[in-house]
């Protein structure tokens, strides 16, 4: 059994590690707008390996070679603001208004969109080949499916939507 002496004077013994005498924060991280000004200047002459520079949500534009940067013209990013001037809408939208429910658009959709009505006008005038192809084929129409197809997975296109796009190659009819 322990004294009662023994256990007011005993040393406690801590499993936490110090580090010259103060306590470790090494895990918590230290965003550049905390520290004294001597470590912020520190950091910015010559920086140290365990702490990183943090960016605080912002993207590199270029990237260090040595003590040089360079700027990649690619990685700046383009604000793409439209026009407001003549805008007759209002921001705000009243809670009283209707919901507006709308179906899905398909393909059948965007075919109707884009090729019914010259399909309507060749017919009519009689500008269709025999085998229904048109006789004077308009940009899209003048597509093969490969540019098609390029032209779908182009930057700006909406390929990065939630749902993975389906590429469909059509193949030619067999003559059986």
């Amino acid at each position: 059994m322990v004294s009662i002496w023994a256990m007011k004077f005993c040393r406690g013994i801590s499993t936490s590690s110090v580090c010259c005498g103060r306590k470790n924060f090494r895990k918590f991280d230290l965003p550049n707008k905390r520290g004294t000004r001597e470590f912020k200047e520190r950091q910015r002459v010559q920086p140290h390996p365990d702490i990183p520079i943090d960016k605080r949500g912002t993207r590199d534009t270029g990237y260090m070679d040595g003590k040089n940067y360079k700027m990649i013209p690619e990685m700046i990013p383009e604000l793409i603001v439209p026009d407001l001037k003549d805008f007759t809408l209002k921001p705000y939208v009243s809670y009283r208004s209707l919901n507006v429910t709308q179906s899905e658009f398909t393909a059948k959709d965007l075919f109707n969109a884009i090729y019914t009505e010259k399909i309507h006008k060749d017919f009519a005038a009689g500008k269709l080949k025999e085998d229904g192809q048109p006789i004077e084929p308009n940009e899209f129409e003048k597509l093969t499916p490969q540019q098609a197809l390029d032209n779908a997975t182009k930057t700006g296109c909406d390929i990065f939507t939630e749902e993975p796009v389906k590429h469909y190659v059509k193949t030619p009819p067999s003559d059986q």
